[in-house]
């Protein structure tokens, strides 16, 4: 059996008020995780907060103790609630500053003076932060190994698109599933043992009823090919054996 390579890991935290409302539906996890992933970044962890200091601060800090990255969506636009990069400069501890290569870019669209003023706040970064790179617009920032991205959704893509390649890369996290009508308590006890063949392969169960059938999709994730091949051959068996029919999914 092939010993995996090294994790490289990251949280995503996202930030705003509109998400635990639910007036905004959250997509931007999704795409980080899969985006990262392509990267060699596995996601391990994901919270949402609200637009106030106090929680952002101890987030941010905890988070970038335990992860070798954290990504941060939301909350640095031109509004008084917009206050994530006040918060990463405080988890730091150093001011912000303004950043003349984003200020030039907001003043490329003249606005009356009150305006102006206003969007200039997307002009500041943490003191000693680097740049994320945003083709639509200002660009966001990072500082340590905390990144910090638009909360829309084609903004924040353009902005993970452009770390491709300058991020540290581990494992590629790959899947197989498959399902069968076959309920989780007449799997139970073979699928534990199947689990404890592959320490490094997680493997998962979920359950679903759809067309007045119970059944349970299998999935199987994990960064050696072939031991998650080997995996999948005795799932596939364990169905068979227990009178089911395996039907592969599309793997990841």
């Amino acid at each position: 059996m092939s010993e995996p390579s090294v994790r490289v890991s990251a949280a995503v935290l996202v930030i705003g008020n509109e998400i635990l409302s639910g007036r905004t539906q959250d997509t931007n996890l999704a795409h980080l995780a899969n985006r990262l992933n392509e990267y060699g970044i596995q996601v391990l962890e994901a919270r949402v907060v609200p637009d106030v200091e106090r929680a952002i601060v101890d987030a941010v800090n905890e988070l970038r103790a335990r992860f070798d990255y954290v990504f941060t969506t939301g909350g640095i636009g031109p509004t008084h609630d917009d206050i994530t990069a006040d918060c990463i400069a405080k988890a730091f501890g150093v001011p912000l500053v303004v950043n003349e290569e984003i200020a030039e870019i907001l003043r490329r669209r003249p606005s009356p003076p009150e305006v102006m003023e206003a969007r200039m706040r997307m002009a500041r970064v943490p003191q000693g932060g680097g740049l994320i790179r945003n083709p639509f617009g200002p660009h966001g920032f990072f500082i340590g190994n905390v990144y910090v991205l638009a909360g829309v959704p084609q903004v924040m893509q353009a902005m993970i698109a452009s770390l491709e390649g300058q991020l540290r890369r581990g494992e590629t996290i790959r899947s197989r599933a498959v399902t069968a009508h076959l309920s989780e308590g007449q799997i139970a006890r073979r699928l534990g043992d199947i689990q404890a063949r592959f320490p490094h392969i997680d493997l998962g169960s979920y359950p679903f009823y759809r067309s007045d059938r119970y059944g349970t999709t299998l999935v199987m994730r994990g960064s050696v090919e072939a031991d998650l091949d080997a995996m999948l051959a005795q799932v596939r068996q364990m169905i068979v054996d227990l009178g089911g029919t395996p039907v592969d999914e599309t793997a990841g």
